[in-house]
């Protein structure tokens, strides 16, 4: 029999095939059992028009073989088979496939898919395979034909003996290389994985001879080595069962079969979606936060998955940055086992998901915030920072979905509560949402700055995660109310008589004021009476965008910009030490020299900021007690 020649442009595309487009090996053995599902499927769709024809599904199935004395791996289906013409055109010209051409006549038959469309999935058995033989008999006929080939330099076809319908393709496995063990596919244990990773829910039985041990009939001391078919595959996937068959321990079992994560998750979303996208998903959100989650090896996304297929497991593009702590799979009709990740970021069904996606993710998590409290917070302990990076990053762009889903430490509640919780219990006359930025709670309870704004009685928001500040810069507004630091210049509280008195004590004691400023030379932009100190003497504030917290955390950034805080500092007009500064600027300008340079330490010292010269420092201090 002469071998006939892929056309030019078909033996170009097998060589780039074979070399580029699957970059897993592996994803050959997902092709050859794809096929043998649209196989089945067309013997389907031909009975639903033949009467003549009758679709038992128990009598349809695919198997695979692996012989390790001859280096073959088999796949056998009972579909309904191809015709000399079918390999012809199937098999002889590269990305022209019967399965799309038979989808495009039976589309609106039945709710069914063909799963393989493009026509070069059969194609990469060439990865992993010397030679493929395809023997095949189709549904109505006498006569089975042979195809095969060694890669691109072209294939045979002719007349062979084949009993029943269906097809047979048999691999001869390549000899294993420094790069590549291709004896793993002719392992039991290998060929499993993959049927599992990626085929497992194939609607027909994907049937394999297992090797296993068992005790003897006449000895139950000794073991015998048997082999039986057993099917390896699942079946029907869970997504595609109705929400009133399943339970929660079923939802549960599927997170933990499918390795999404060591803990249980909070909560779970079945979507079955029929409208402008086509899919059905299971969503996972995680109860504890993955031991690798805010690092760069984190890699987020969901398996994507055509009509039951795996074509990706880690599909970025269905998931927001924001919300990338979500596990679970999707599964559409629509997309094709063949397409690439390019390809992925401009489909226009993919694009329409991970919208509806995106709004099933936060109006659940709105859910829970509502109506299981206690979950919500351990659910925002462990993933809170990743929705307040969502707020920051990209300029804001997301606030809106995100706002109403952050929570802070409250200093009148002692627990986490919503932005719309605090705006609702403001006084009428309160202008702004005050907040206090800090390493911790107990180290913000303790700074002089909150004084003021807790003796008029206003509730104050801590900010404890370094991203907290510039998430909330972003967001700028939260119901027309605006943010204000404690340690802002202005805090927008009406002056009373005391306030008053601080302006007029500032000006009499103007030149002290600027005196102490220029013996600090240039550390701080101002030196003022305090309009916020309550008992504590001294404080340091901030003008300006960049707030001293700030200033802190971009300090401590790998590849750091000197960006500074305008800070002020603040003297407590009512403390005695005031008076030991007026004394000392009327009377001894070193002992003040002393006194302000001691005053602006401890304010740094109050920040958490570190001091410049900590041995000048304990000088001082040294001659205040002498």
């Amino acid at each position: 029999m002469a071998k006939k020649q892929f056309k030019a442009e078909s033996k170009r595309l097998l060589e780039m095939m074979i070399n580029s487009i699957y970059t897993q090996k592996e994803i050959f053995l997902r092709e050859l059992i794809s096929n043998a599902s649209d196989a089945i499927d067309k013997i389907y769709y031909k009975a639903l028009t033949d009467d003549q024809l009758v679709f038992n599904q128990e009598d349809f199935y695919i198997k695979v073989t692996a012989d390790k004395a001859s280096r073959t791996l088999t796949i056998t289906d009972t579909g309904i088979g191809m015709t000399k013409e079918d390999l012809e055109s199937n098999l002889g010209i590269i990305a022209n496939s019967g399965s799309l051409a038979f989808k495009k006549e039976n589309e609106s038959k039945d709710g069914r898919n063909i799963i393989g469309q493009f026509g070069v999935g059969f194609y990469s058995a060439f990865m992993v395979a010397d030679v493929v033989t395809v023997t095949s008999k189709a549904l109505g006929s006498d006569e089975a034909f042979k195809w095969e080939s060694k890669g691109a330099d072209g294939y045979i076809i002719e007349p062979c003996e084949k009993a029943s319908v269906g097809t047979e393709i048999i691999l001869k496995i390549k000899e294993n290389t420094e790069d590549d063990q291709y004896d793993e596919y002719l392992e039991e244990y290998r060929l499993k994985a993959i049927i599992k990773k990626y085929s497992d829910f194939i609607r027909y039985p994907i049937k394999m001879d297992v090797k296993g041990k068992r005790p003897k009939a006449d000895s139950e001391n000794e073991l015998e080595d048997y082999q039986e078919e057993q099917t390896v595959n699942s079946l029907i996937p869970i997504w595609r069962k109705n929400k009133s068959e399943l339970t929660t321990e079923d939802y549960e079992n599927f997170y933990a079969e499918k390795r999404y994560g060591f803990d249980k998750p909070i909560k779970h979303i079945h979507i079955s979606a029929d409208g402008a996208a086509v899919y059905h998903a299971i969503l996972f959100i995680p109860e504890n936060t993955p031991f690798d989650y805010y690092t760069k090896e984190y890699e987020k996304g969901l398996e994507l998955y055509s009509n039951g297929v795996l074509i990706m497991n880690k599909c970025a593009d269905l998931l927001p940055d924001y919300f990338s702590f979500v596990k679970g799979m999707v599964d559409s009709e629509d997309l094709s086992l063949n397409i690439s990740r390019e390809m992925l970021q401009h489909d226009r069904q993919l694009t329409l998901i991970a919208k509806n996606i995106k709004n099933k993710i936060k109006s659940s998590l709105q859910s829970i915030l509502k109506e299981e409290r206690e979950k919500y917070e351990q659910f925002y302990k462990s993933f809170g920072r990743q929705l307040k990076y969502g707020v920051y990053s990209d300029y804001g762009t997301n606030k809106d979905d995100l706002q109403d889903l952050l929570m802070f430490n409250s200093s009148k509640e002692k627990k986490l509560v919503t932005l719309d919780e605090y705006v609702s219990r403001m006084p009428e006359e309160q202008k702004y949402i005050y907040y206090a930025s800090g390493e911790s709670i107990e180290r913000i309870e303790k700074l002089p700055q909150t004084e003021m704004v807790s003796d008029k009685g206003y509730e104050i928001l801590y900010f404890t995660d370094d991203i907290d500040e510039f998430a909330i810069k972003m967001l700028m507004t939260y119901k027309d109310k605006e943010f204000k630091s404690v340690s802002s210049g202005d805090l927008g509280i009406e002056a009373d008589a005391n306030e008053n008195q601080t302006d007029a004590e500032e000006s009499d004691n103007k030149d002290l004021f600027e005196y102490m400023k220029s013996l600090l030379n240039n550390k701080v932009k101002n030196v003022r009476a305090s309009k916020r100190l309550k008992t504590h003497p001294v404080c340091l504030s901030a003008e300006g965008e960049v707030t001293i917290e700030m200033e802190k955390i971009l300090k401590a950034m790998p590849n750091n910009q000197d960006v500074k805080a305008d800070k002020v500092l603040e003297i407590n007009i009512n403390h005695e030490v005031f008076q030991s500064l007026k004394d000392a600027f009327a009377k001894d300008k070193e002992k003040l020299n002393l006194y302000t340079n001691l005053l602006y330490n401890q304010a740094i010292l109050i920040e958490g900021l570190p001091i410049q010269d900590p041995v000048e420092f304990t000088n001082d201090i040294c001659k205040i007690m002498v």
